[in-house]
Formats: C-alpha cells, sequence, structure tokens
C-alpha cells in the first residue's frame, strides 16, 4: 500500500498538468477559408445596398485572470473597428450595392447585419452575426468563433495582413450565400419594404398605412405611392440626403480605424506575447508546486515503509525529499510572482491603447460631435432633422408633435 501512496504524487503532476490544455470546435472559423464572388455581374437593378451596424460591444469576462488587459475603452473602440473591417471585405465580394456602417436601430435598411462581441482579447475572437432583411427576414444568426496563437498573431501584424481575416471572409460568405437565393422579385420587395420603412418614418401619417408588421415583426407591402405623388417623391429627395450624411459619416469610420490600426495592432501584439508569456509562468509555477508536493509525499510514503534495516538511508533520503519538495513549493511560488510583473505590463499596454485610441471629434452640419455612443446621438438628431424638413416642405406636423 505504501508503495502504491509513493507514486501517487507523480501520477497527480501527470493528470493535473495533462488537463490544462482545451479544445474547442463549435464555430471554429477555416483558416483557409476563400472569399466567394459572382461568376457573372450581378444587375445594378439586384444589387441590395446592406448596412453594418455598429456592434454591441458585449461584455468582459468575469473571471479576473480572463479579463487581465482588457478596457470598456478597448471594446468600445472595436465595436466600431470590426464593422468597419467587414465592410472592406464584404464589399470585395461584388455581391452587394452600397455597404455602409450605420448607428444602431434606425429604418431604411435593404440588408441588415448586426453583431455582437462575445469575445475579443487578441488572440481569440469570437462574434455573434444576425443578417435580416427589410422584410424582418432573418436570413442567419450564428457564432464565429477564431483562436491564434501569440506566434500567429506577431506574423500576420508583421505581414501586414488582419490575423483574423478568415473570420472577416466567413462571414462575408455566409451573406452571400444566402443573397445568392434571392430571386429578381424578392429582391425588389425588400427594396420596396426598405424605401417605405424610412418614408413612414419621416411621415408616419401618410405612409403608415402602406406597410404591415405582423406580431413575428415581419413587414409587408399593402401598397404602392404613386409614381408622381409629390410627397413621395419629396421623401425620396430626403432618403439622398440621408445617404449624403451616412457616407459623410462613414468617411469619419474610416478615418478613424486608419488611425485605430496602429495602435491596435500593438496592443494586440503586445497583449497575446504577453499573455502566452504569462501562461508560460503558471504553467511553470504550477509544475514546480506540484513536483514539490510529490516529493513531500513521496517522502511521507518512503517513511510509511518501516523497513528498519535502512532506516539511515531512508531518513536520509527522506529528509532530501522534503528538503527538495519544499524548495520546489517555494520555487513555484517565486513564479508567482513574475505572473504579477506580466499582469501589469498587460494592463499598461491596455490603458496607453486607450489613450490613443480617443473618439474622433467631428463637425457635421455646423454642430460638433463625438463618433463613440454620440455618434448614434448624431445620427438620431440627423433623422429629427429630416423629419422637420419634411414637414416644413409640405406643411405637415413633424411626427411627434401637436398641431
Amino acid at each position: 500500500m505504501a508503495a502504491r501512496n509513493f507514486w501517487l504524487g507523480p501520477l497527480l503532476v501527470t493528470l493535473l498538468l495533462g488537463g490544462c490544455g482545451t479544445l474547442r470546435l463549435q464555430g471554429e472559423v477555416d483558416d483557409r477559408v476563400a472569399m466567394l464572388k459572382p461568376q457573372t455581374e450581378i444587375p445594378e437593378a439586384q444589387l441590395l445596398d446592406l448596412w453594418i451596424e455598429l456592434f454591441d460591444p458585449g461584455t468582459l469576462p468575469d473571471d479576473e485572470d480572463d479579463a487581465r488587459g482588457l478596457f470598456e475603452d478597448i471594446r468600445a473602440a472595436e465595436a466600431r473597428y470590426f464593422p468597419q473591417h467587414l465592410r472592406d471585405i464584404i464589399e470585395r465580394t461584388g455581391y452587394w450595392g452600397a455597404v455602409r456602417v450605420v448607428p444602431r436601430g434606425n429604418e431604411g435598411g435593404e440588408a441588415v447585419v448586426r453583431g455582437k462581441i462575445l469575445t475579443s482579447d487578441g488572440e481569440q475572437l469570437e462574434l455573434e452575426i444576425t443578417a435580416l432583411d427589410a422584410t424582418g427576414r432573418a436570413w442567419f444568426e450564428k457564432r464565429y468563433y477564431s483562436e491564434l496563437s501569440a506566434k500567429e498573431v506577431d506574423a500576420a501584424l508583421r505581414e501586414g495582413y488582419e490575423p483574423f481575416q478568415p473570420l472577416y471572409i466567413t462571414v462575408a460568405n455566409d451573406l452571400a450565400t444566402f443573397r445568392a437565393t434571392l430571386d429578381e422579385t424578392e429582391v425588389r420587395v425588400i427594396r420596396r419594404t426598405a424605401d417605405l420603412q424610412f418614408a413612414a418614418a419621416m411621415a408616419p401619417d401618410p405612409f403608415a398605412a402602406y406597410l404591415r408588421t405582423d406580431n413575428r415583426g415581419r413587414s409587408s407591402v399593402l401598397r404602392l405611392p404613386a409614381h408622381d405623388d409629390p410627397m413621395y417623391q419629396r421623401i425620396k429627395a430626403i432618403r439622398e440626403r440621408d445617404y449624403l450624411l451616412l457616407d459623410t459619416l462613414n468617411a469619419h469610420f474610416d478615418n478613424f480605424y486608419r488611425q485605430m490600426d496602429p495602435p491596435y495592432d500593438e496592443w494586440r501584439r503586445s497583449r497575446s506575447a504577453e499573455a502566452e508569456a504569462l501562461r508560460a509562468v503558471e504553467r511553470e509555477a504550477l509544475q514546480q508546486k506540484l513536483i514539490g508536493v510529490a516529493a513531500i509525499i513521496g517522502a511521507i510514503a518512503l517513511s510509511a515503509t518501516g523497513n528498519t534495516s535502512n532506516n539511515a538511508a531512508n531518513s536520509t533520503l527522506r529528509d532530501v525529499m522534503v528538503i527538495g519538495g519544499a524548495y520546489a513549493i517555494k520555487s513555484g511560488f517565486d513564479k508567482d510572482s513574475e505572473t504579477v510583473i506580466h499582469s501589469d505590463a498587460i494592463a499598461e499596454l491596455g490603458e496607453s491603447f486607450s489613450a490613443e485610441a480617443q473618439p474622433l471629434v467631428v463637425e457635421v452640419e455646423g454642430e460638433t460631435h463625438k463618433l463613440t455612443g454620440s455618434a448614434e446621438m448624431q445620427y438620431a438628431q440627423w433623422r429629427g432633422l429630416l423629419k422637420r424638413i419634411y414637414a416644413a416642405e409640405t406643411g405637415l406636423a413633424p411626427p411627434g408633435t401637436s398641431e
């Protein structure tokens, strides 16, 4: 029994160290994915405009170790950075008309992509993507996950590549695949629905009756305004102004994306390297502690053998094992102190990035706004201005007011 106990410590070490690795396959992205492109040019009348809403930044991990070096400011910046990069990828597929990044929750998009950041720490990226069209039909809702080593992140950035490019391409391919299933009639219905949704948002009284929305959120066109309807012609002119404002916003998002790119790449490279170094130190510290524990358990087991003929030799060996085990445990705790150094370095890198990735200040229509949460506020104010413009041109009371 004592002999069996002697091997308990080393076995414990093996089992614990062998259980450190994890493998996650659900939703994992293939790193060899190729971008889908149409075999023939799609007629302009069949091109749907695509809106990519600013992402939901999600929440940081509850676990303190997982949250090392992650900050709300970084997540807020990523919620603007990721849609912009996805837009650039989608534009290259050739399946779409105008592809724009827009604030969340606005009417008038023909096809809309919504995203939520589930995980983003430099080495792992997991996004929840929902795609739908103006009729309220959900195209898909999927999670996309990719994990890279610190070396892979560093190599990609040094070569000028986005480390998680396959993930973005996979999203673009899924959008293109569903788009390819739509026939001409379905595309026409989507475009008409989007136009009337915008009209109803600008002027509910004359245009809300043209649409019906059921309890599932599905919209259908009941009737169309006359082609020469002057009120609808004004709505179309206002919609063109809205497109111009969205293009202005996208120019600012582009500028933010370009300015964010260098410090964000450096943050990802440094944080992934620091995180890998931290994990290596933690593994070594754990191994030292477990070896120390195993040595002490072995000494106890040796003492329990009760072999009096070799008491002196056993006593010496036992003492050596206990001392060596205690030293190994102490060495493990010393390694723990190194993890604090790496954790502090990660935190400093994150804080430095947060300072460099402050929102841009822009001027639109004579007013100064910040492109952060206030970007949504800015666009909401713009929509309110469009409603007042329409009311002034038609003599109707703007929505939300009483005559």
